[in-house]
């Protein structure tokens, strides 16, 4: 055991001199990943061999590159869910659950007041995080997301396989022209940096997440404006509609749906570290 302490040791040394947030975190994952066991099982191994050692050292280089963590195991955790992730998708955020739980809740009430089978549509479903929360916390609720990318469409369509939601690869300006005016609930993680944001994006997106799920334009707006009047066309009269923001938008991305007019009920939304994260509205009757 003193020896899977020392090398664990050396291995959060060397990523927090890289700079990295969670260097006892990460260090863990990666020794867990190399041994093939939980997290919690660590304590329990009295040694690690040499090339086991040997792969640590390396996978622990490539996190110090700042290569996420999430490449690196190839799986990220989602609320119920473990996401297989990589190269050409958007790594879901810890942050990005209380959105997700937001369209489940919805979805559960509509269903208590007895529409049976709620209809919800996820725009820019990207690893299909979203979309597959509410598919396994909501049973009956008939789900469908969209994603452009080809490459996160691939990741998504792993992900979601199974999970009865219908997949599609497309834009979210004109998606789901079958669902107009049917659909109860739209959620959407959009790309909502600005781009003159560029230096300040933190490393493992910046270089490692597709630009297409990052950068929005100039102000960071432009595909929630997309959104806002996309999702006037998919909702029913009274139909709800949520999406994530960067923190510095909590009075601007709101505003979209103010100067586009017909929402009611515009309300932000902090996470759990009390940062602007998510808008929610309701398309008036």
């Amino acid at each position: 055991m003193d020896a899977v302490r020392a090398l664990l040791r050396e291995a959060s040394a060397v990523l927090t001199d890289a700079g990295v947030a969670s260097p006892e975190h990460d260090a863990a994952a990666l020794l867990a990943h190399v041994l093939d066991v939980p997290r919690s099982r660590l304590p329990l191994v009295a040694d690690v061999g040499e090339q086991d050692a040997g792969r640590l050292a390396a996978l622990v280089a490539r996190r110090a590159s700042r290569e996420p963590l999430q490449h690196l195991v190839g799986t990220a955790a989602f609320r119920h869910l473990e996401l297989a992730v990589g190269p050409g998708v958007f790594v879901p955020r810890p942050e990005t659950e209380l959105l997700a739980g937001w369209a489940v809740e919805a979805a559960l009430a509509l269903q208590a007041a007895g529409t049976a089978e709620p209809v919800v549509v996820d725009l820019c479903t990207g690893s299909g995080a979203i979309a597959g929360s509410v598919a396994h916390e909501v049973p009956g609720a008939r789900v469908h997301a969209v994603e452009l990318s080809e490459d996160a469409f691939d990741w998504a369509s792993r992900n979601l396989a199974g999970s009865g939601v219908d997949l599609r690869q497309g834009d979210l300006a004109d998606a789901f022209e079958d669902l107009l005016g049917h659909v109860d609930v739209v959620v959407s993680n959009p790309p909502y940096v600005p781009l003159e944001a560029w230096e300040s994006v933190a490393p493992e997106a910046r270089d490692h997440d597709p630009h297409l799920a990052l950068f929005s334009g100039d102000d960071g707006l432009d595909a929630i404006r997309v959104i806002a009047r996309r999702a006037q066309r998919l909702l029913r009269p009274g139909g709800v509609l949520g999406f994530e923001h960067a923190d510095a938008q909590g009075e601007s991305a709101p505003e979209v749906l103010v100067q586009v007019g017909g929402w009611e009920d515009v309300r932000d939304h902090a996470d759990l570290a009390g940062r602007a994260r998510y808008c929610t509205a309701r398309l008036a009757r």
